[in-house]
């Protein structure tokens, strides 16, 4: 497994990173998965609050009970359950970051977080407030360092000039290179990591059958598909080439996935093993779809 290291932080971070949402609600199950992907190198977890309205943070914090030190553990506030279950509400104060910090280190199961991520942002919200109480818990040493997950280029600037996140969480692949236009370059101008999540486009890229994803409709899907399936053959995968693309970018230290099954490990953690993508493999990638660019919060 390759590591990088996640912007201006000393966290060495696993090229492939554990997307734990997708986990299912069997705790020893879950065990052995995880248990599994850091025996084979992968050594960085991510969460949320939210997810399973607090289990899945749960599962992970049982599961790394005693390995704590060998594993690093990423999560994220902001999102708040209505009480009637109905949906999500947006809450980015700085009380409510303060308090749902605690409640995390309880689930997890551990004194400190590695990674603490706004998850999602809007440019009306708080935004001083907001990394005002980032701030205040790295100093209590309840997380190391703090990031956000967002897609908009406008939140996105507003925290790179105003805060000291060292990394951005945003959907990134060969039917989403809306990142490309400045966000990208962006942050790695100013070495804030960047945690690709969504590499496979929902399987789309993969095994799923074609489907709008987007601006595309299926027959721009299908055709993105067919090319990533061209250019795999038995020394790279279909998703060995999906996520090599993605990570052929500089400004890329990790693609988070989301994995169930142990089989669905196996296959991303091939991939420091399979065959590099060549520049002209690249560019057919790059010319199997029109690239798209971001409408709304620019």
């Amino acid at each position: 497994m390759n590591y990088n290291l996640l912007g201006k932080s000393d966290l060495s971070v696993s090229e492939i990173s554990f997307g734990c949402m997708s986990l299912g609600n069997d705790d020893q199950t879950n065990a052995e998965l995880l248990h599994q992907a850091l025996d084979n190198g992968i050594n960085f977890f991510d969460t949320a609050d939210i997810y399973t309205h607090g289990e899945n943070e749960i599962t992970v914090g049982k599961a790394f009970k005693g390995l704590r030190k060998k594993v690093m553990i990423a999560t994220k506030v902001g999102n708040v359950w209505r009480s009637d279950g109905s949906g999500l509400d947006w809450n980015p104060s700085k009380s409510h970051i303060l308090h749902s910090v605690e409640e995390s280190l309880r689930r997890l199961q551990t004194d400190y977080i590695d990674l603490y991520q706004l998850h999602g942002g809007t440019i009306d919200d708080p935004i001083e407030e907001t990394i005002e109480a980032f701030e205040i818990l790295k100093r209590q040493g309840k997380i190391r360092y703090y990031g956000i997950s967002s897609i908009r280029p406008n939140v996105i600037r507003e925290y790179v000039k105003r805060s000291s996140i060292i990394s951005v969480m945003m959907q990134y692949n060969l039917l989403d290179r809306r990142p490309e236009e400045t966000c990208l370059e962006l942050l790695h101008k100013h070495n804030v990591g960047v945690l690709v999540r969504g590499s496979l486009a929902k399987g789309l890229l993969i095994d799923k059958p074609p489907t709008s994803y987007l601006q595309y409709g299926s027959a721009d899907v299908a055709k993105a598909k067919g090319v990533v399936h061209q250019l795999s053959h038995e020394k790279r995968s279909p998703t060995e080439t999906a996520i090599q693309f993605v990570l052929h970018n500089p400004a890329v230290t990790s693609a988070v996935v989301g994995m169930r099954t142990a089989e669905q490990l196996q296959r991303c953690l091939s991939i420091d093993k399979s065959l590099s993508l060549q520049e002209s493999e690249m560019q057919a990638l790059r010319d199997s779809v029109k690239v798209n660019f971001y409408q709304e919060h620019r």
